[in-house]
């Protein structure tokens, strides 16, 4: 057999089973989602982070037809779960509830991180931005007369090394704006880290840490519970969720004290757009139901978005 004919045998067979493959591929496409997806959440439960993944998913589920379940992946700051996504196939089976911290900050923190939060990742949507809390435990407050935040700097003044402040985690949103307001008030608190705010937030209502700086959705219910008490928000402006808090800003005089996070959906760098637009889609409408913004601000911790491409820019 002349061996060009024997090449354009060989090219036309790899070229009907590249055809197959593509085939394939868009059926696959177009009928996705054919099994359950998983939503990755960096942290353990009862965290914003966490609060947020289980408020859209019911949503996503009804959507699509298929579960999208919760998968818990912590550990260093958020990056265990962030890396297993950018790891898994870009198929739209495997999302990524990423934070300030996951795909900002820790690129500061960590000299080498195990994942590329630019070019690892497709951003899907922003999901909330919300600001963080200052709370104290509620019996401390009351034991040493802690009513403002000028209380709070007065006693940790009058009290060298006596304070503990938790946050979720070493190089976190709460811990920095913890260590924001440290560097401001020129006070000193030991910083306690936690693998999350679900087990900080234990520990501050039964006394073991004395103050936090935690997202505002994972603290509210404890707030309208009575179990913390809330001296501030780090935000710019007040809070509507909770209006008749001050600002760290009004309160203490800190001078352009701010302290935000956001939280949004992300997939595997490649994942199908289609893929990525549709459940961009069905998160805006889920988020723009009041029943959200009510779940979002009052599930309780236990122990146990609107826009595309801005989540990395």
């Amino acid at each position: 057999m002349p061996q060009a004919h024997y090449n354009r045998r060989a090219f036309a067979r790899v070229a009907a089973g590249a055809a197959a493959a593509f085939a394939h591929l868009g059926r696959a496409q177009s009928i996705w989602p054919a099994r359950a997806v998983r939503i990755i959440v960096p942290f353990p439960p009862g965290g914003t982070t966490d609060i947020l993944a289980r408020a859209v998913a019911p949503d996503l589920s009804r959507a699509f037809g298929q579960s999208f379940i919760i998968d818990n992946k912590a550990g260093a700051g958020g990056n265990v779960g962030a890396e297993a996504v950018a790891k898994s196939a870009a198929d739209g089976y495997t999302l990524l509830m990423g934070t300030v911290g996951t795909h900002g900050i820790n690129r500061a923190l960590y000299p080498k991180l195990p994942y590329d939060p630019f070019k690892d990742f497709a951003p899907v949507t922003l999901v909330a931005a919300v600001p963080n809390v200052m709370v104290v435990n509620i019996e401390f407050a009351a034991a040493n007369n802690i009513n403002t935040v000028n209380d709070f700097i007065k006693f940790a003044r009058a009290n060298p090394g006596r304070l503990n402040m938790a946050s979720s985690g070493n190089g976190t949103s709460i811990h920095l704006a913890g260590e924001l307001f440290k560097s401001q008030t020129g006070i000193f608190m030991t910083h306690i880290p936690y693998r999350g705010s679900g087990p900080a937030l234990l520990d501050l209502v039964g006394g073991q840490v004395n103050v936090m700086f935690d997202n505002l959705p994972s603290a509210m219910p404890l707030i309208k519970g009575g179990k913390l008490k809330a001296l501030a928000v780090t935000s710019a402006q007040r809070s509507a969720a909770l209006p008749d808090v001050p600002t760290i800003e009004e309160a203490a005089g800190l001078k352009g004290f701010e302290a935000t996070s956001w939280f949004g959906l992300l997939a595997p760098a490649g994942t199908p757009a289609d893929i990525v637009n549709r459940i961009q889609q069905e998160v805006a409408k889920s988020l723009a139901t009041p029943a959200m913004k009510e779940k979002c601000f009052r599930k309780a911790p236990t122990r146990a978005a609107t826009r595309r491409h801005s989540l990395l820019h």
